[in-house]
């Protein structure tokens, strides 16, 4: 008898796919603001790549769950329920990173205009983070003990 298939790594997968998008976004709102510094004869602040790297730990917390899951070693006639817990679950962790990107982008754009409130923006990206967290966490509470 096969046991421990977990989520099918679900949980990573979707974590992951928000983790590309928001770096993207990131990046490229990053991109773009180093252009701006460079074409005004301004230092472009080296910073803006924490933001643009923030969204990434996403697809950390994807594998730890995806990890608990399969070490679970639950009973094969629970595989319906690992796939979509796996799922909904690295969804929700995807997202947040999606939307971090996207702050993460907005903060770029304006701590290169002003120069001012990394503080802030990186205060902010870290609440987005923490939705992430506890989707993680949740989840990991929620699994059955064998």
């Amino acid at each position: 008898m096969v046991q421990g298939l977990g989520d099918m790594g679900l949980s990573l997968a979707f974590a992951a796919v928000g983790s590309a998008l928001g770096t993207g976004i990131a990046g490229m709102a990053a991109i773009g603001a180093w252009k701006k510094a460079f074409a005004q004869n301004k230092l472009a602040p080296f910073i803006l790549i924490a933001f643009v790297g923030a969204p990434l730990s996403q697809t950390i917390y994807g594998f730890i769950l995806k990890n608990q899951i399969k070490a679970a070693n639950l009973p094969p006639e629970s595989y319906i329920f690992q796939v979509l817990l796996g799922a909904a679950a690295g969804l929700a962790i995807g997202c947040s990173a999606w939307m971090q990107g996207k702050a993460a982008a907005c903060a770029s754009d304006a701590l290169a205009e002003t120069g001012k409130g990394f503080g802030n923006y990186i205060m902010v990206l870290g609440v987005i983070e923490t939705v992430a967290l506890f989707v993680m966490v949740f989840t990991m509470t929620a699994l059955p003990k064998m």
